[in-house]
């Protein structure tokens, strides 16, 4: 099998592809053979050395990667009902950037009919983060007024299909006018291009009286203004700080990354009480022991798959052996949807 390794942080030549021994599934495992990986900002965070989670759980040398698709090639002692060659997903705990894998036959799904490989390995971790963000921790209501930061890349455009079919009013935020009809599409009522127009002051013709809920992966560059936009009652989540990271660079600008960190607002929870708003942050990473919950929050999302309310993202491809470029790409800020690692 081959693998992306990363043996100290650093910029895309820190990608090396490795051959190495196939690995054997345990008791309780799924050996799969990948087709398809999904790529994610965190994975670039990863390969700079700044991913929280890859430090506390792997260290380095690690294998990025936190969800594939494939076809079942073996299983371990205590797994039944899968055979070999049927299609699935698999969640990962870093390590997916991989042609073969054994994971938890927890982790495992069958894949949606009618489904590619690439549009199954970029479902996982962009739809859990946003559900996470919508339904575990702001909870809107039909017609609630929602802003979401960067919509047309892959946790924005899952924003947006969720709280579409949760009724909310969506406003989505793009950063070119080439991603404002993917937005639209999805069915985002309106849709401002902060590259050409006052992003605060088109908000404020969306949503007079201020944002239910604003879903914000930005940092220092947004936040703030973000608060200030919520009406009475409204939530501020929290999911990433994309901002801080120079685009196109590849390595961290530590002075930029000093600085944004000096930047990024303290919320006063005195503050926070008397104007009734409130901030929510989260990492879903630092989640997965929750394994039980995972799972059952992945097969309404595929349930709600097979009933039509929601959909794969647009994926670009990249053959396997085009990681660096594949990172280059997601930090260059232009990609709209999901980028996929294809390995055949």
């Amino acid at each position: 099998m081959r693998r992306v390794v990363i043996h100290r942080p650093g910029s895309y030549d820190r990608l090396c592809v490795e051959e190495c021994p196939d690995p054997v599934p345990g008791a309780g495992e799924v050996l799969i053979d990948v087709e398809a990986v999904g790529i994610n900002f965190a994975d670039c965070v990863t390969r700079m050395g700044l991913y929280a989670s890859a430090k506390q759980f792997v260290g380095y040398p690690i294998t990025p990667g936190f969800e594939v698709a494939g076809t079942v090639a073996g299983v371990g002692e205590q797994v039944a009902g899968l055979e070999t060659g049927t299609g699935v997903i698999a969640m990962t705990l870093f390590g997916g950037y991989a042609t073969r894998i054994a994971v938890s036959r927890e982790q495992v799904f069958p894949i949606p009919a009618g489904w590619t490989m690439s549009d199954a390995a970029g479902f996982p971790t962009v739809f859990l983060t946003a559900w996470f963000a919508l339904f575990e921790l702001a909870h809107p209501r039909p017609a609630a007024r929602v802003l979401i930061h960067s919509a047309a890349g892959g946790v924005g455009q899952a924003l947006v299909q969720l709280a579409v079919t949760a009724g909310g009013d969506v406003t989505g935020v793009v950063g070119d006018d080439h991603k404002v009809d993917a937005v639209r599409a999805l069915g985002a009522s309106g849709v401002i291009d902060k590259s050409r127009e006052d992003l605060w002051a088109e908000a404020v013709q969306f949503a007079p009286e201020g944002f239910d809920v604003i879903l914000d992966a930005n940092g220092a560059e947004t936040l703030r203004q973000s608060y200030r936009h919520l009406a009475p009652g409204g939530k501020l989540v929290v999911y990433g700080f994309h901002t801080m990271f120079t685009k196109g660079r590849g390595t961290p600008n530590w002075l930029k990354l000093i600085r944004d960190y000096f930047r990024t607002p303290r919320f006063n929870p005195l503050y926070m009480t008397s104007e009734n708003k409130s901030v929510l942050g989260f990492n879903l990473s630092f989640m997965t022991h929750r394994s039980g919950f995972l799972r059952r929050v992945m097969n309404e999302l595929l349930g709600w798959v097979d009933e039509g309310r929601i959909h794969p993202l647009p994926a670009t491809t990249y053959p396997f052996d085009q990681v660096a470029r594949a990172h280059a790409d997601l930090e260059s800020g232009q990609t709209v949807g999901k980028l996929v690692l294809v390995t055949k």
